[in-house]
């Protein structure tokens, strides 16, 4: 694969954590990598360290510049809300034919492996009619569906699969990023989406005390892709 595009089941469950390790990871093969994350939210320009952006750029190996930030992000947003919230709060729209022209021109120049990331949950919408999944449709790109370990997630994580493949959209695998004081252990609820999700892979990957760390979970990511 060229390109994936790495989505999620909801918010704040380790869609950039997954996608900057697979970044360094296969950096660290030798490959050649990109990523961009068009649409975000919640981005402070005074303080734009500890933005997702800036996770995509330290992982890529490069600096954290304004000019770096808006060629991986785009269309930023200051409230931390769905995108079409947050544009409102700034008397802005999002222009979903652009956003879906961002994404084809980076697959086009692309000279090696891309991972494009988006924003939230799969139904996070983008305007007053179209959501990520209607981004996703547009590209027709295999799919990496990350998901936390949190009470609920087999029900939040099994009901995107089912959505997904309504779409006929293919989903690469499934990656659980290890939720913090999960109820059940992180074995178990990959056991327990396994059972339901057919023929997709599910891999689980837990909280490294570094975000940089290397783990053996990306190396099985990266062979799924």
């Amino acid at each position: 694969m060229t390109a994936i595009f790495v989505s999620a089941t909801g918010t704040d469950v380790g869609k950039t954590f997954v996608t900057s390790g697979l970044i360094r990871h296969f950096r660290a093969q030798g490959r050649v990598v990109d990523a961009i994350k068009p649409v975000v939210s919640g981005f402070d320009p005074a303080a734009p360290g500890g933005t997702d952006p800036a996770a995509l750029l330290a992982a890529l190996g490069r600096p954290l510049t304004t000019e770096e930030i808006g060629r991986v992000s785009p269309w930023r947003f200051a409230a931390p809300l769905s995108p079409d919230m947050a544009a409102q709060r700034e008397g802005r729209a999002i222009d979903f034919d652009a956003v879906t022209a961002c994404c084809r021109s980076a697959m086009a120049a692309r000279r090696g492996l891309l991972l494009i990331e988006g924003i939230g949950g799969i139904m996070v919408p983008l305007d007053d009619r179209r959501s990520v999944l209607d981004l996703m449709t547009q590209l027709r790109l295999p799919i990496l569906l990350v998901a936390g370990s949190y009470v609920g997630t087999i029900s939040h994580t099994l009901t995107a699969l089912q959505v997904l493949v309504r779409r006929n959209l293919d989903v690469a695998a499934v990656v659980v990023s290890e939720s913090e004081a999960s109820a059940a252990t992180l074995e178990e609820t990959v056991a327990a989406i396994a059972r339901f999700a057919g023929s997709i892979d599910v891999v689980g990957i837990p909280r490294l005390a570094d975000a940089a760390q290397a783990h053996p979970a990306f190396a099985a990511i990266a062979q799924l892709l």
